[in-house]
């Protein structure tokens, strides 16, 4: 696609955003940058705006912005936002970032989306086919922007793409080679006004455009995900950690197999993973399938999955103290994701619990938190709600910062037990965002004396 002397409008002046105007620019096109955030906010894309000759405007969205061919959309900002509504009773295009990247990608796309696991996901699958021999890179909601990396792309290469239900909205010829969704449970119900279909529809935008060339792999143990599989051109593969099946990867009896057209092979054994619990053996089972459609050998996949060592800020250990273990899991954003690392301990818990609010049901960890936690302590906008539903079951208190929440469990918390940052909230209160959050958890926990 030629877009050389196009005017284009970015809305959102952050990672995305940066990563759009200077694609943009690189392809003769013009860009322009519109965040409704102030000047001292944005004071790092506004020195990259000036030393790259990028128009742009802060602290508010002027007419300016409908001066052009389309717009291009960052994930932070809501698809009913007035800037957005304003566009379409103008009729002006409006794509997100992925969709605008994509357009470019001479690479081999692996889109990686569902509710949790997907950061996880996506670095395994960037680590098993880099450390195969194959060339991949890692973007979306993980590393760079997607637009950042795709000049560097070239044909027959990878790119493990994190992408959120943020960014298949406004997506209209996204088209994937291979796309997986992990699960899909309850989230983001402030952005999809309380509605769970409209938040699954817009995870589905990932396969909307796949064909029968394309291959889309999808959690069978997930009853939210079939009713929703609308495209059937697609070649359909599943995984399961239940079940045995004819096409796609399974666990059963403590292994990992991969069937297709009636063969099926053994892959490895769940204990050659070296990050462990059913949870990231799930995470794994969906990488398996896409290595195997590439071609990559067993021993390489086994290699891969024996070296790979996690990600940041999940469930990520810190130090200890004094008997007392520390853990950073700030990419825990929904109440499913507590779920996990609560049953990742059996120590006495005392959780950091609160942020910005995405709808949450805290019916869901309710009995977890008492068999697991000793006391809780509430932060951010929504530490009011996680005192009021939890104090009356749990010790709970409200702390003013995270900081303050760490230094009372560091004079609570008893040796024998771990002090877990898991909030099952948005990060956007009180810090940039989550590794944000984690930096600043891991930072101060280091600092204890």
């Amino acid at each position: 696609m030629d877009i050389s002397g196009k005017k284009i409008s970015v809305i959102g002046a952050v990672r995305s955003g940066i990563g759009a105007a200077r694609l943009a620019k690189k392809l003769g096109a013009i860009p322009f940058v519109s965040d409704s955030s102030s000047k001292e906010k944005l004071h790092d894309s506004i020195e990259i705006f000036k030393t790259e000759g990028i128009a742009y405007e802060c602290g508010g969205h002027s007419e300016s912005v409908f001066d052009c061919d389309f717009i291009i959309t960052s994930p932070g900002v809501p698809t009913d936002s007035d800037i957005l509504k304003k566009a379409a009773a103008k009729k002006i295009k409006v794509v997100s970032e992925v969709e605008f990247a994509s357009w470019f990608c001479k690479g081999k796309i692996i889109s990686i989306t569902g509710t949790n696991g997907k950061t996880t996901t996506t670095a395994l699958m960037n680590h098993l086919l880099n450390s195969s021999g194959l060339k991949c890179y890692a973007a979306g909601n993980i590393g760079k922007a997607f637009s950042e990396i795709v000049p560097d792309v070239k044909e027959k290469e990878f790119v493990a793409l994190e992408t959120s239900s943020f960014q298949l909205d406004f997506t209209n010829a996204f088209k994937p080679a291979f796309s997986m969704i992990l699960n899909i449970t309850p989230d983001h119900l402030d952005r999809y006004h309380n509605n769970f279909g409209e938040y699954i529809n817009s995870k589905m935008n990932v396969l909307k455009n796949q064909d029968k060339n394309d291959y889309f792999i999808y959690n069978a143990d997930d009853s939210n995900i079939k009713p929703f599989i609308k495209n059937e051109k697609v070649s359909l593969l599943a995984f399961s950690l239940k079940s045995k099946l004819p096409a796609g990867a399974f666990y059963k009896e403590g292994k990992i197999f991969f069937s297709l057209n009636g063969a099926e092979e053994e892959i490895c054994s769940g204990g050659d993973l070296f990050i462990k619990g059913d949870h990231n053996i799930a995470n794994a089972l969906p990488v398996v399938a896409v290595a195997k459609l590439i071609g990559v050998p067993n021993q390489k996949i086994k290699n891969a999955l024996s070296s790979f060592k996690g990600v940041e800020h999940r469930i990520e250990f810190v130090r200890e103290l004094d008997g007392v273990e520390y853990y950073n899991d700030s990419k825990a954003t929904n109440v499913d994701s507590v779920i996990v690392a609560l049953k990742s301990f059996s120590k006495p818990v005392y959780l950091i619990l609160g942020g910005k609010d995405k709808g949450n049901n805290y019916d869901d960890i309710r009995n977890l938190v008492q068999e697991h936690v000793k006391k809780i302590y509430a932060i951010g906008v929504s530490a009011q709600k996680v005192y009021d539903y939890f104090h009356s079951m749990v010790a709970t208190e409200k702390k003013d910062s995270l900081e303050a929440a760490i230094a009372a469990a560091r004079i609570e918390a008893k040796a024998g037990s771990v002090l877990l940052l898991s909030p099952a909230c948005a990060s956007f209160d009180m810090f940039d965002n989550y590794e944000h959050r984690g930096e600043v958890f891991k930072q101060t926990v280091n600092d204890l004396l």
